[in-house]
């Protein structure tokens, strides 16, 4: 198996990106194909280890930096995300990951990509850890704007992802809304409602906020607009707990001493909600598989999303979600790339 990883992406480019893949390929037993600047990515490829990693190099000579928009998506043409989502195009490798800018590679891989049949709004999803396991969000940021029968796409897609990933049987889809009751929500929130509960998910109804990371739900399904603001409020509020418990066990000896006995056990609790340890978002209803990492991604963020997307190729997903939408009865219009 080949996997292309987008070598500019992320904040720290190459120093992280080109480790992630060695490691990836070491531990994943595949190929790994770093595309960006080639001399950049050789100077860390002779840096580091690469015994028993088959890596090979693809000259891409531009990168979109992560500030950039659309005007750069569109003008450069040898960019590392463009060539890293043509080379799945063409087969000649099975995914893509990148921890580069977002929104391009959500545009040019629905571009050069396109959706699968029938999706009409291919979706951001990322798993997130709960209570009892994890949860998927979707969409995370793909679609601001969102009609009704759009999220019922996103409930399957999340089903069948959760299926066919984590081997979770009958998923329980909630659907994001700012109260449990059936009429609780906006005019978009009110019909996807009745669209999951006329549908053969295993609808549960409405989730609020607070029970994002409760366990509650198995797929939380909401337009990318509202499930973004969500994803970034959550990970403010989980970076300002660790700073204000870091300031106040730091204060004096005493505190200091409970931190050390608590150390062990802080360490499993951080493991569990950091972000490295699951990949990265998925992008789901496009022909092909891409998974976007984290900007901040570290070297084992990258591995890991190499890891994820193997596992999607492995587990037929995107097939298995071509699908489960043709199944929906009431799917409006064609897809749109």
């Amino acid at each position: 198996m080949k996997v292309a990883v987008d070598a500019m992406g992320g904040d720290f480019g190459p120093r992280v990106t080109v480790e992630g893949a060695l490691k990836a390929s070491r531990e994943y037993k595949i190929e790994t194909l770093l595309v960006g600047l080639e001399d950049l990515i050789k100077k860390e490829y002779e840096r580091l280890d690469h015994s028993k990693a088959k890596v090979t190099i693809i000259n891409a000579t531009e990168a979109i930096g992560m500030g950039e928009g659309i005007v750069s998506f569109r003008r450069k043409k040898k960019s590392s995300i463009r060539i890293g989502a043509e080379l799945v195009k063409k087969g000649e490798a099975e995914a893509f990951v990148s921890t580069g800018n977002t929104g391009a590679v959500v545009y040019l891989s629905k571009k050069i990509l396109g959706a699968l049949k029938g999706v009409e709004k291919p979706a951001l999803s990322l798993l997130v850890p709960n209570l009892k396991g994890l949860t998927l969000l979707i969409d995370v940021g793909a679609n601001v704007n969102c009609r009704p029968h759009h999220l019922e796409q996103f409930g399957v897609m999340g089903h069948v992802f959760m299926e066919s990933v984590l081997g979770l049987k009958n998923p329980r889809v909630g659907l994001m809304s700012i109260g449990e009751e059936d009429s609780k929500g906006n005019e978009l929130t009110k019909e996807a409602f009745e669209r999951l509960k006329a549908s053969s998910l295993n609808f549960i109804g409405n989730i609020e906020g607070k029970d994002i990371y409760s366990g509650k739900a198995d797929v939380i399904v909401s337009d990318g607009f509202t499930g973004n603001v969500a994803l970034k409020v959550s990970e403010g509020a989980i970076e300002t707990f660790f700073y204000m418990a870091r300031t106040e066990l730091m204060k004096n000896f005493f505190s200091k001493i409970g931190l050390f006995l608590m150390k062990r056990h802080l360490k499993k609790i951080f493991k569990k909600i950091d972000y490295s340890e699951y990949g990265g978002a998925q992008l789901l209803g496009i022909n092909g598989v891409c998974i976007i990492g984290h900007g901040r991604s570290t070297p084992n963020a990258v591995k890991n999303a190499v890891g994820l997307a193997k596992d999607f190729v492995q587990n037929k997903v995107q097939e298995k979600i071509q699908k489960g939408i043709a199944n929906i009865p009431h799917t409006i219009g064609k897809a749109e790339v």
